[in-house]
Parts: C-alpha cells; structure tokens; sequence
C-alpha cells in the first residue's frame, strides 16, 4: 500500500508544491519553448513525473509504473476510442465524396471566411462537443476548415479556440454529472452554475475567432454577426440549463447560434473577403489539397446528396439521443465492466482509500462505442462497402499515430501525478489562499484539464478539493465546485493531448509547438477573465449569481 504525502519536501507544502510542478513545467518548456514533437515532450515529462513520484515522494517504483500503465490505457480506452471512430466516420464520407458536398453546403451559408469560421469552429463543432467531446470537435472541425481554404496551422488554432464555451456540458453533460458524483452537489445545480458562467465567455469567443481570421478588419465588419452567434449560444446554454435539461444545454445552444448565423447572413449578407495575415497566423491562400478538388461549376448539389452528405451528423445525434434514454442506459450499461487495476493500492493523504485504481471499462455506454454504431448505419446509408470502409479505418489509424503515442503519455502522466500525490500537493497549495482562493479557484480546474485534456478529469481531480477549500474559506461550494470546470474548458486549447490531436488532423504532426503558442495568450486571457467572474460571484457584487 502507498499513501500519498502532501508535503514531502522539507515538510514544506509551498517547496513540495514547486517540485509537483516540474513535469508540467517541463512538458510546456518542451513544447512552447523548445518546440519538440508532443509525443517526445509528453514521453520526457512523463519519466520526470516517475522520477519525482519515487524520489521526491517516496512512491514505490512498481505502483508507479503501473499507475502510469492504468492513465495510458484510459488514453486509449475511452477517449481515443471516441476519437478514433469519429475521425473513421468523417474519412468514410471523404471517400465518397459527400464531405464536399457538406463542404459546398456551408459555403452557400456565406462565402466569407470569417463567418465560416464562426459556424463551422464554434457552431458545427459546439454541436459535435455535445454529442461525443474529447477531441472530436477539434479533428473534425479543423479538417472542414481546411477544405474551405483554410491553412492548416489556422485551421487548427480555430478549432481550439471555439471548442472552449461548450466542453463543461460535452458528451451529454458528462464533465458536470462526473462532478456531481465526486462533490456530492446536486449536477443539476453544478450545471446551473455553469450555465451562469460559461456563456459570458460563448458571447465572445465569435469575435476572438473572426479576429483570428482577418484581425481588426475582421472585427469591424462582422462583429454585429459574430456577437449575435455568441450572444444566442450564450442565452440557449442558460436557459437549457437552467430551466430545460443540462444534459442537452449544448446541442440546443449549438443549434441556436447556427440558426442565428444563417438569419443573421441571410437578412444582412457579408461582403466576401478573403481575410488578410494577421500576428499569429499565415494568409489563409487555398491550401494544395483543396486547390486539387474538383469544383462543381456553379451547379448545385442535388437534394438527395446534401440530404446524404449531413445524414452521418443526423444519425450521430439519433444514436446519442437513444442511447441517454434511461431505459436504454441502463441495458447498456449491464454491459460495463468494473474492476481495481492490478497491483495498485492507494491510499489519500488521511488514509482514506482512493479511487484511482478503479477502472470501467463501458463496453456499450462510451461514446466511441456509440460512434462505432454510428459509423456502421452510415456505411449502409451511404453504400459503403466492408473492404472501403476498413481502408478508410485504417487511414484514421495512420492519420493518428503519434496522437495516439502522446494521448497515451499525457494520461500516464496524469494517473503518475494523481496516484503520487503530486496534483493533490498543488490542489492543497492552492487551496491554501483563503477568501482569494475564489480568484484562484478557475486555474485549478485550467490546470487539471491542461495536463489531462479532459474537463471530466479535472473535475475528478479536483472537483471534491474545490467543496473542501470552499468550506474553509466560507466560500460557496457550489460556485467553487462549477468553478472548477467553467476554469477547465480554458484548458483544453493548451492540453498536449488536444494539441496532438489537431496537428494530426491538419497534418502538421511534429508543430504542436507552433500551434501552442498561438492559442496559449487566448487561453490565459479567457482564464483571467473567468477568475475576474469568480471573484466577483463570490462576493455581494455578482453573488445573487450563484443558485
């Protein structure tokens, strides 16, 4: 047995808590500073994070290899699993040609690139973080974008910055009922909570994003379209939440911003512009891939090919939907396998056992199972036969390689830091500032979601942590515990796992780095903000805010 320590250096918690911190320091030093490939710099903060689990805190060699082994297989089971079939659905409707089709149907929304921008990255993506998350919006999206002209780099930088506002309700809401589970809250107020905090950030992300496309001349020209978009995502993400069902708060939010966009074009139409460079970003020139397809000359695509082309996303929204049936939840989940794994025994700080070594492995009920399915009624619907659409898997698998070599390192690292006591250590510290902990509290949910790429991880890590702090300082529990994950979804754009993923879905594996610092200051800037938010609820100024 391994009981974590909180203050293992010196019996100091502040000098315990800077030693915590060097594997994260080394995985961002490596990839923002140094620009090595994330697959090396998530292996070499990885073995940092080992080094300091059995020398610093004296966790035996053997558990902490095998926690490492526990967070690599979680990488790949569920959340690359999840992945991994979403990118095959959107390669088998590449091969048939029906992702032009789809391309060309947003594109008559509006020819210009800003607006397509707004609706694809934010919209379309908000749309696919509720359905399934961890990383899909960020494959899928950053790939349409390019097939719009879009460069990859800027592609990807999109796709990141718009898939923030949506993740604390992704994935029907899981990050928020994970919460509930670990906090005791009710995740019917956590959510109401969030649905307080996170769409004041939706108002304006939009507006980041036409800025990243065409800079101040961007924001001059489309903003009243870029706020309408946020504004109507923010109101939709309330109400649902508030009022209607927080499971569904995002794919009624996305739904509505999208319908807001296409009146908003329709009743005052855009000048096309082809946007100009701006800091941070290369001219969005046609890419060679997208200069290669063959265009349809001005004919439009006939109504049975757009029906089919955005059939995948209708019957991926059906298959979720049945599938969170309670009825249906739980026959799927009498398919679910729980057991500890092997040779991990740990115990917290107070001796308390944890639940760290307890693995679930959902057959039926995670979301890349229900991909799978997904994908398989696709195939019939758009007559793809076995032969393609294994070619078409095994083009996904390629594709992902080395995501998948980082996804696995930076779980590993997580589950090492986790099982040692090295997050609890910083958590504490943190923890530690009293009344001000409210302005802190959002860089502890960043932090968890920055290292995991998961807000349902973060608000595992730290969820119950937030409700202790809380309490010490006479803060609201239910403000600090929603806290938590509104500060997470800040993290995702930065998340080594994220950044993996959409680098190697633009092609751009090996310039996670590039793509890392041009989203880290809008990260950090969103951060500030949400911690402003925070400190201001926790006081009589916002306070009536908190349920």
């Amino acid at each position: 047995m391994y009981q974590q320590v909180l203050d293992p250096i010196a019996d100091s918690l502040g000098w315990s808590s800077l030693v915590a911190a060097l594997p994260l320091a080394v995985l961002f030093v490596l990839l923002g500073g140094v620009r090595m490939r994330a697959w090396l710099a998530s292996l070499i903060a990885l073995a940092v994070s080992l080094a300091v689990a059995i020398w610093a805190y004296g966790m035996p060699a053997g558990q902490a290899l095998l926690a490492g082994t526990e967070g690599a297989a979680f990488g790949f089971y569920p959340i690359l699993w999840i992945v991994i079939n979403a990118l095959w659905v959107y390669n088998i409707t590449v091969t048939t040609g029906h992702f032009d089709v789809l391309r060309r149907s947003f594109a008559q929304v509006s020819d210009d690139h800003r607006l397509q921008a707004v609706l694809i990255a934010f919209s379309f993506g908000a749309l696919l973080e509720a359905l399934a998350g961890f990383g899909t919006p960020v494959a899928v999206t950053s790939v349409m974008l390019i097939a719009l002209g879009f460069q990859p780099i800027k592609a990807a930088v999109l796709a990141l910055t718009a898939n923030t506002a949506p993740v604390a309700f992704g994935a029907m809401a899981t990050p928020i009922l994970t919460l509930g589970k670990v906090t005791g809250e009710s995740s019917d107020t956590l959510g109401a909570m969030v649905g307080r905090q996170t769409p004041i950030l939706a108002v304006f992300v939009p507006l980041v994003l036409v800025a990243i496309v065409d800079g101040r001349r961007g924001l001059r020209e489309t903003w009243p379209t870029a706020l309408l978009c946020g504004a109507a995502f923010g109101v939709a993400q309330y109400v649902t939440a508030n009022f209607i069902s927080v499971p569904l708060a995002d794919v009624v939010a996305s739904l509505v911003s999208a319908a807001a966009v296409v009146l908003a074009v329709r009743l005052r139409p855009h000048r096309a512009a082809r946007p100009a460079p701006v800091a941070g970003g290369a001219a969005d020139e046609p890419t060679p891939e997208f200069a290669a397809r063959v265009e349809k000359g001005g004919e439009p695509d006939p109504r049975a090919e757009v029906a089919r082309a955005y059939a995948p996303y209708a019957i991926i929204i059906a298959v979720f939907v049945v599938c969170q049936i309670d009825q249906v939840k739980e026959q799927l989940d009498k398919a679910t396998r729980t057991f500890s794994w092997p040779g991990l025994d740990l115990t917290g700080p107070t001796g308390k056992p944890l639940t760290l070594p307890t693995f679930n492995f959902n057959y039926l009920t995670t979301p890349g199972t229900q991909m799978l399915v997904a994908g398989l009624i696709t195939m019939a619907v758009l007559g793809v036969g076995l032969g393609k659409a294994l070619r078409a898997y095994w083009t996904t698998l390629v594709q992902l390689k080395w995501a998948i070599i980082t996804v696995m390192a930076v779980l590993a690292l997580a589950f090492v830091m986790n099982a040692s006591g090295q997050t609890v250590t910083l958590g504490t510290w943190m923890a530690g500032a009293g009344g001000a902990f409210a302005l802190l509290s959002p860089v502890l949910g960043w932090l968890g979601t920055a290292v995991t790429g998961s807000d349902t991880s973060s608000n595992s890590l730290f969820g119950a942590l937030q409700v202790t702090a809380a309490n010490k300082a006479d803060l609201s529990p239910v403000l600090m515990a929603a806290t938590n994950s509104s500060g997470g979804v800040l993290g995702k754009m930065v998340s080594p796992q994220n950044l993996a993923i959409a680098a190697a879905a633009v092609g751009l594996d090996g310039r996670e780095g590039d793509i890392f610092r041009r989203v880290v200051l809008w990260s950090l800037l969103f951060l500030a903000g949400m911690c402003l938010l925070s400190g201001l609820q926790s006081t009589g100024v916002l306070g009536w805010m908190v349920p």
